[in-house]
Protein backbone atom coordinates (compact mmCIF):
# COMPACT_ATOMS: atom_id res chain seq x y z
CA UNK A 1 0.00 0.00 0.00
CA UNK A 2 3.23 2.90 0.54
CA UNK A 3 4.22 1.79 -3.10
CA UNK A 4 0.84 2.78 -3.86
CA UNK A 5 0.67 5.85 -1.73
CA UNK A 6 4.17 6.97 -2.76
CA UNK A 7 3.54 6.54 -6.63
CA UNK A 8 1.04 9.33 -6.06
CA UNK A 9 2.88 11.43 -3.56
CA UNK A 10 5.23 11.53 -6.13
CA UNK A 11 3.45 11.35 -9.40
CA UNK A 12 4.51 15.17 -10.44
CA UNK A 13 7.79 14.85 -9.53
CA UNK A 14 8.11 11.44 -11.95
CA UNK A 15 6.06 13.51 -14.90
CA UNK A 16 8.06 16.56 -14.75
CA UNK A 17 11.19 14.61 -14.11
CA UNK A 18 10.71 12.50 -17.26
CA UNK A 19 9.39 15.95 -18.93
CA UNK A 20 13.20 17.15 -18.12
CA UNK A 21 14.82 14.29 -19.22
CA UNK A 22 13.43 14.40 -22.84
CA UNK A 23 14.05 17.63 -23.43
CA UNK A 24 17.62 17.21 -22.34
CA UNK A 25 18.21 14.61 -24.73
CA UNK A 26 17.47 16.53 -27.69
CA UNK A 27 18.67 20.04 -26.26
CA UNK A 28 20.42 21.76 -28.87
CA UNK A 29 19.75 19.30 -31.83
CA UNK A 30 18.21 21.16 -34.68
CA UNK A 31 16.07 18.28 -35.28
CA UNK A 32 14.72 17.94 -31.29
CA UNK A 33 11.96 15.20 -31.45
CA UNK A 34 12.12 13.49 -35.12
CA UNK A 35 15.17 11.50 -33.78
CA UNK A 36 12.83 9.88 -31.63
CA UNK A 37 11.22 8.62 -35.12
CA UNK A 38 14.44 8.57 -37.69
CA UNK A 39 16.24 6.15 -34.99
CA UNK A 40 13.26 3.34 -35.24
CA UNK A 41 12.80 3.81 -38.57
CA UNK A 42 16.67 4.23 -39.55
CA UNK A 43 17.16 0.67 -37.77
CA UNK A 44 13.89 -0.69 -39.21
CA UNK A 45 15.74 -0.19 -42.89
CA UNK A 46 19.25 -1.42 -41.69
CA UNK A 47 17.74 -5.04 -40.70
CA UNK A 48 15.09 -4.93 -43.72
CA UNK A 49 18.70 -4.62 -46.23
CA UNK A 50 20.49 -7.15 -44.46
CA UNK A 51 18.05 -9.89 -43.77
CA UNK A 52 15.09 -9.31 -46.37
CA UNK A 53 17.61 -8.01 -49.25
CA UNK A 54 20.75 -10.04 -48.42
CA UNK A 55 19.47 -13.04 -46.30
CA UNK A 56 16.39 -13.31 -48.32
CA UNK A 57 13.86 -13.39 -45.06
CA UNK A 58 10.33 -14.77 -45.86
CA UNK A 59 8.53 -13.25 -42.94
CA UNK A 60 5.29 -11.53 -44.13
CA UNK A 61 5.23 -7.98 -43.30
CA UNK A 62 9.00 -7.83 -42.56
CA UNK A 63 8.97 -4.17 -41.81
CA UNK A 64 6.07 -4.37 -38.90
CA UNK A 65 7.45 -7.42 -37.86
CA UNK A 66 11.28 -5.29 -37.41
CA UNK A 67 9.67 -2.82 -35.49
CA UNK A 68 7.88 -4.38 -33.41
CA UNK A 69 11.19 -6.41 -32.44
CA UNK A 70 12.70 -2.94 -32.29
CA UNK A 71 10.16 -1.35 -30.13
CA UNK A 72 10.19 -4.18 -27.09
CA UNK A 73 13.73 -4.75 -27.08
CA UNK A 74 14.79 -1.21 -27.11
CA UNK A 75 12.28 -0.79 -24.17
CA UNK A 76 13.78 -3.70 -22.39
CA UNK A 77 17.33 -2.42 -23.28
CA UNK A 78 17.01 0.87 -21.76
CA UNK A 79 15.39 0.06 -18.95
CA UNK A 80 18.16 -2.52 -17.64
CA UNK A 81 21.07 -0.29 -19.05
CA UNK A 82 19.78 2.39 -16.92
CA UNK A 83 18.87 1.68 -13.78
CA UNK A 84 22.29 -0.10 -13.10
CA UNK A 85 23.85 3.30 -12.11
CA UNK A 86 20.38 4.75 -11.82
CA UNK A 87 20.63 5.72 -8.12
CA UNK A 88 24.84 6.80 -8.19
CA UNK A 89 23.95 9.05 -11.17
CA UNK A 90 21.12 10.76 -9.12
CA UNK A 91 23.29 11.22 -5.67
CA UNK A 92 23.04 15.36 -5.83
CA UNK A 93 18.83 14.37 -5.31
CA UNK A 94 19.36 10.76 -3.13
CA UNK A 95 22.36 12.60 -0.87
CA UNK A 96 20.05 15.56 -0.21
CA UNK A 97 16.10 14.97 -0.51
CA UNK A 98 14.79 11.73 0.76
CA UNK A 99 12.68 10.28 -2.02
CA UNK A 100 11.58 6.17 -2.50
CA UNK A 101 14.70 5.20 -4.95
CA UNK A 102 11.67 3.07 -6.45
CA UNK A 103 10.09 6.40 -7.79
CA UNK A 104 13.52 7.17 -9.67
CA UNK A 105 13.16 4.23 -11.87
CA UNK A 106 9.38 4.59 -12.46
CA UNK A 107 10.38 8.07 -13.60
CA UNK A 108 12.72 6.77 -16.18
CA UNK A 109 10.77 4.35 -17.24
CA UNK A 110 8.23 7.52 -18.57
CA UNK A 111 10.66 8.25 -20.60
CA UNK A 112 11.47 4.77 -22.37
CA UNK A 113 7.48 4.25 -22.22
CA UNK A 114 7.34 7.50 -24.38
CA UNK A 115 10.01 6.37 -27.23
CA UNK A 116 8.24 3.19 -26.96
CA UNK A 117 4.95 4.61 -28.14
CA UNK A 118 6.12 5.97 -30.75
CA UNK A 119 7.93 3.32 -32.19
CA UNK A 120 4.28 1.72 -31.44
CA UNK A 121 2.96 4.57 -33.58
CA UNK A 122 5.13 3.99 -36.20
CA UNK A 123 4.10 0.46 -36.59
CA UNK A 124 0.33 1.02 -37.01
CA UNK A 125 1.85 3.52 -39.28
CA UNK A 126 3.42 0.98 -41.55
CA UNK A 127 0.41 -1.38 -41.44
CA UNK A 128 -1.70 0.83 -43.36
CA UNK A 129 1.00 2.26 -45.78
CA UNK A 130 1.98 -1.25 -46.28
CA UNK A 131 -1.83 -2.84 -45.91
CA UNK A 132 -1.56 -5.12 -42.85
CA UNK A 133 -5.24 -6.35 -42.26
CA UNK A 134 -5.91 -5.16 -38.87
CA UNK A 135 -7.59 -8.04 -36.38
CA UNK A 136 -9.40 -7.73 -33.94
CA UNK A 137 -6.67 -9.43 -31.23
CA UNK A 138 -5.01 -5.82 -32.32
CA UNK A 139 -6.61 -5.14 -28.52
CA UNK A 140 -4.01 -7.92 -27.46
CA UNK A 141 -1.30 -5.12 -27.37
CA UNK A 142 -2.31 -3.50 -24.24
CA UNK A 143 -2.28 -5.98 -21.53
CA UNK A 144 0.79 -7.28 -23.34
CA UNK A 145 2.71 -4.06 -23.12
CA UNK A 146 1.22 -3.86 -19.09
CA UNK A 147 2.71 -7.15 -18.92
CA UNK A 148 6.09 -6.40 -20.61
CA UNK A 149 6.30 -3.64 -18.05
CA UNK A 150 5.62 -5.40 -14.71
CA UNK A 151 8.51 -8.18 -16.05
CA UNK A 152 10.71 -5.64 -16.94
CA UNK A 153 10.61 -3.33 -14.30
CA UNK A 154 10.67 -6.28 -11.51
CA UNK A 155 14.05 -7.29 -13.01
CA UNK A 156 15.19 -3.16 -13.18
CA UNK A 157 14.17 -2.91 -9.34
CA UNK A 158 16.66 -5.66 -8.65
CA UNK A 159 19.57 -4.75 -10.92
CA UNK A 160 19.43 -0.86 -9.71
CA UNK A 161 19.69 -2.18 -6.26
CA UNK A 162 22.74 -4.46 -6.82
CA UNK A 163 23.78 -1.89 -8.89
CA UNK A 164 24.69 0.33 -6.11
CA UNK A 165 27.02 -2.00 -4.47
CA UNK A 166 28.40 -4.62 -7.46
CA UNK A 167 30.78 -1.34 -9.62
CA UNK A 168 30.97 -4.18 -12.61
CA UNK A 169 27.88 -5.41 -12.86
CA UNK A 170 27.52 -2.55 -15.37
CA UNK A 171 29.79 -4.40 -17.99
CA UNK A 172 27.63 -7.76 -16.89
CA UNK A 173 24.76 -6.12 -17.93
CA UNK A 174 26.26 -5.05 -20.97
CA UNK A 175 27.48 -7.98 -22.08
CA UNK A 176 24.40 -10.11 -21.30
CA UNK A 177 22.45 -8.05 -23.11
CA UNK A 178 24.51 -8.60 -26.32
CA UNK A 179 24.33 -12.06 -26.02
CA UNK A 180 20.27 -11.61 -25.26
CA UNK A 181 19.55 -9.72 -28.42
CA UNK A 182 20.55 -12.71 -30.69
CA UNK A 183 18.48 -14.97 -28.39
CA UNK A 184 15.38 -12.88 -28.63
CA UNK A 185 13.91 -12.45 -32.29
CA UNK A 186 14.45 -8.76 -33.03
CA UNK A 187 15.02 -9.50 -36.43
CA UNK A 188 14.23 -13.33 -37.10
CA UNK A 189 11.06 -15.75 -36.24
CA UNK A 190 12.03 -17.68 -33.25
CA UNK A 191 9.83 -20.34 -34.57
CA UNK A 192 11.35 -20.99 -38.07
CA UNK A 193 15.01 -20.40 -37.05
CA UNK A 194 15.64 -21.88 -34.18
CA UNK A 195 15.06 -25.96 -34.35
CA UNK A 196 12.25 -27.61 -31.95
CA UNK A 197 12.18 -28.10 -29.62
CA UNK A 198 14.79 -25.04 -28.75
CA UNK A 199 12.63 -22.53 -29.78
CA UNK A 200 9.87 -23.56 -27.68
CA UNK A 201 11.85 -23.77 -25.04
CA UNK A 202 13.30 -20.40 -25.45
CA UNK A 203 9.52 -18.52 -25.71
CA UNK A 204 8.90 -20.06 -22.98
CA UNK A 205 12.51 -18.94 -20.74
CA UNK A 206 12.73 -16.11 -22.15
CA UNK A 207 9.78 -13.43 -21.22
CA UNK A 208 11.07 -10.52 -23.52
CA UNK A 209 11.02 -13.18 -26.70
CA UNK A 210 7.71 -14.17 -25.67
CA UNK A 211 6.29 -10.93 -25.11
CA UNK A 212 8.11 -9.73 -28.67
CA UNK A 213 6.54 -12.80 -30.30
CA UNK A 214 2.91 -13.17 -28.96
CA UNK A 215 2.64 -8.75 -29.98
CA UNK A 216 3.98 -9.95 -33.06
CA UNK A 217 1.28 -12.68 -33.19
CA UNK A 218 -1.53 -10.51 -32.47
CA UNK A 219 -0.55 -7.72 -34.96
CA UNK A 220 0.47 -9.53 -37.91
CA UNK A 221 -1.47 -12.70 -37.84
CA UNK A 222 -4.62 -12.23 -35.92
CA UNK A 223 -3.55 -14.66 -33.29
CA UNK A 224 -4.38 -14.88 -29.77
CA UNK A 225 -1.19 -14.74 -27.33
CA UNK A 226 -0.13 -18.10 -25.25
CA UNK A 227 -3.29 -17.06 -22.00
CA UNK A 228 -1.39 -19.55 -19.36
CA UNK A 229 2.29 -18.27 -20.35
CA UNK A 230 0.61 -14.82 -20.00
CA UNK A 231 -0.25 -15.61 -16.42
CA UNK A 232 2.79 -17.40 -15.33
CA UNK A 233 4.95 -14.29 -16.48
CA UNK A 234 2.51 -12.17 -15.13
CA UNK A 235 2.47 -13.78 -11.74
CA UNK A 236 7.00 -13.69 -11.73
CA UNK A 237 6.67 -10.38 -12.60
CA UNK A 238 4.74 -9.00 -9.68
CA UNK A 239 6.66 -11.12 -7.24
CA UNK A 240 9.82 -9.78 -8.49
CA UNK A 241 8.11 -6.34 -8.40
CA UNK A 242 7.28 -7.22 -4.48
CA UNK A 243 10.85 -8.38 -4.27
CA UNK A 244 12.73 -5.78 -5.57
CA UNK A 245 10.50 -3.33 -4.21
CA UNK A 246 11.00 -4.76 -0.23
CA UNK A 247 14.87 -4.89 -1.13
CA UNK A 248 15.34 -1.12 -1.53
CA UNK A 249 13.12 -0.34 1.29
CA UNK A 250 14.83 -2.51 3.02
CA UNK A 251 18.56 -1.11 1.70
CA UNK A 252 18.16 2.33 0.71
CA UNK A 253 19.16 4.35 3.21
CA UNK A 254 22.97 2.69 3.54
CA UNK A 255 22.72 3.44 -0.44
CA UNK A 256 24.26 6.93 0.10
CA UNK A 257 27.25 6.01 2.10
CA UNK A 258 28.07 3.84 -1.03
CA UNK A 259 27.43 6.31 -3.54
CA UNK A 260 29.46 9.30 -1.55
Amino acid sequence: MSFIKNVKRYFYYMYYAAKASLKSEVAGSKLNWIWWILEPLCFMFIYIFIFKVVFKAHEDYFPVFVLIGLAVWDFFNRMLSGSVKLISSNKQIVSKVYIPKYILLISRSFTYLFKFFISFALVIVTMIIIKVPFNITILWVIPLVLLLYIVVFGISLIVMHFGVYVEDLANVIRIGLKLLFYMTGVFYNIHTAVPEPYNHILLKVNPVAFIMDSLRSVVIDGVNPNLLLCLIWLLIGTILCILGIKLIKKYENSYVKVIL
